[in-house]
């Protein structure tokens, strides 16, 4: 065999092996966990992810697999939960709360783990710091917390003459903690008096917009609450004609009355970008992404006689 037909020979076997790695690539089945306080708000994450994930070259049953768990807004199921998906050994963790990834971080110190709907997850011990997690955790922070002040505002311009506004948020929730906790310094600056309802179940909301009304609130703010609950929660505040202001859009379009928070469905997206850098470099990435920087927005109902 002379060199020419050996040079060929060689760029022919190469040619012929790409199609070979390119199959043995695409045959591995990525299992990512996601792992959400209630079904409500779990699909919605999913709905979203997956589509984005599409887009990104992954389908379901194809070459990667979800795993869905959720505690049915029992928050205490949480750690339980997290420690299945890492026994189930999926290779990316993603979760839509801030009890969720708390719950995440303390299941596994080895599988990267996305954060989804935190506040503050400096506050919360999820990282060592915005500009690098550290660890194996990382995600994008909606920073709503810090816009709690920027609600009442938006409340008092909305409200003639509010002065009392009552503050619905669950102390089980570290999230929703932190919010209320938000509230206090704006809301003084503001001229409003707060009125704190705590809830920590459904079977407590009613009894609590009562509490508001006899304490003469003027208004309502929603801290972040379980998305499953949101329907009741709009219910409630339209039967007991209290304007209210949500951090997420999902509750007006519901009925509610306005909202002003991070856009979810480009926080959901991007997570799909993390999961595609996790794949590729078996690895947390070095950044955390502020959601706030460049997808917030406000809302408000087109049913405002509702209220009337």
């Amino acid at each position: 065999m002379g060199r020419k037909a050996t040079v060929v020979l060689l760029v022919g076997l190469v040619v012929a092996s790409v199609p070979l790695v390119d199959a043995q690539q695409q045959a591995k089945v990525r299992k990512i966990g996601l792992l959400g306080t209630g079904p409500s708000g779990l699909a919605s994450v999913g709905e979203v992810f997956s589509k984005a994930l599409r887009e990104l070259g992954y389908v379901e049953g194809r070459n990667i697999v979800i795993e869905y768990r959720h505690a049915d807004n029992k928050l205490e199921r949480l750690p339980a939960l997290a420690e299945e998906l890492v026994r189930l050994k999926v290779d990316v963790l993603v979760t839509n709360a801030t009890s969720a990834a708390i719950a995440a971080k303390n299941a596994t110190k080895t599988i990267p783990v996305i954060f989804l709907g935190v506040s503050d997850p400096v506050a919360a011990g999820l990282i060592d710091s915005l500009a690098r997690p550290g660890g194996n955790l990382t995600g994008l922070t909606s920073i709503g917390a810090v816009l709690a002040g920027k609600r009442l505002e938006l409340l008092k311009e909305t409200v003639p003459k509010l002065s009392r506004v009552a503050v619905l948020w669950n102390p089980r929730d570290s999230g929703s903690a932190l919010n209320w906790k938000e509230s206090q310094l704006p809301g003084r600056e503001l001229g409003l008096q707060l009125h704190s309802l705590e809830v920590s179940s459904i079977d407590e909301y009613e009894s609590a917009f009562k509490e508001a009304v006899k304490a003469r609130s003027g208004a309502l703010a929603v801290s972040p609450l379980a998305a499953s609950n949101l329907n009741r929660i709009v219910e409630l505040a339209v039967k007991n004609r209290l304007p209210a202001i949500y951090v997420l859009r999902s509750f007006v379009e519901r009925g509610g009355l306005m909202s002003y928070g991070p856009n979810q469905a480009e926080t959901f997206s991007r997570a799909a970008i993390f999961v595609d850098k996790f794949s590729k470099a078996l690895r947390p990435p070095t950044y955390l992404w502020n959601s706030q920087q460049n997808s917030s927005w406000s809302s408000i109902s087109k049913q405002p006689n509702r209220l009337a």
